[in-house]
């Protein structure tokens, strides 16, 4: 995803994205599979963000492909292609996994622990500080609980999230420390 396009290359990249969903609109299956072929490596890592096991990964990209096969119409050319359909994988993705909770990203944490950490005192410690947490994130504004979700919990840098969500890459730093200091007050005293 670091591949950035110099702005020539970005010219010539938007118009031949242009072409291909014009003649793909035009019930040309062979454009689409081309759009398809450039993008697919993308949205397979946009569910590897989300989703552990293969089949749901499979299934997820075919979902991603579908919907931007339905909504093709919608693409207007200002941005490329591959930026339009990462945001539909991260919401696709997000509506997927709506339950998405802290614990998902601790399980295999968890098995390294020793096992003499497992007393039930410690493991009713252990959720209530996941479930705190969990309460914590969810109440922050939306803008401020996808940045911190994809940071923390999917351990994703800033520039990924800017180009995953087509949020300007200052806003996703500034909702991040944001939602740092919130969630810093909120917890003070748990963490």
């Amino acid at each position: 995803m670091k591949n950035k396009l110099t702005e020539a290359e970005n010219f010539i990249q938007l118009q031949k994205d242009k072409t291909l969903v014009r003649r793909s609109l035009r019930n040309n299956s062979e454009a689409f599979a081309e759009l398809v072929a450039m993008n697919k490596k993308r949205v397979e890592a946009v569910g590897r963000k989300f989703f552990n096991d293969i089949t749901d990964i499979e299934d997820f990209v075919q979902d991603v492909f579908i919907k931007a096969f339905k909504n093709l119409s919608s693409f207007k050319g200002k941005s490329l292609f591959s930026t339009w359909i990462t945001r539909i994988a991260f919401n696709t993705a997000l509506n997927q996994k709506k339950s998405f909770k802290i614990t998902d990203s601790f399980e295999e944490q968890e098995e390294l622990l020793p096992s003499y950490y497992d007393t039930p005192e410690n493991e009713q410690i252990k959720s209530l500080t996941k479930e705190a947490i969990n309460e914590a994130v969810q109440n922050l504004p939306e803008n401020y609980a996808v940045c911190i979700k994809m940071f923390f919990y999917l351990d994703m840098n800033q520039e990924d999230i800017s180009e995953m969500t087509g949020i300007p890459l200052n806003t996703v730093k500034s909702n991040i420390f944001r939602a740092k200091k919130i969630l810093s007050q909120k917890l003070g005293g748990l963490l």
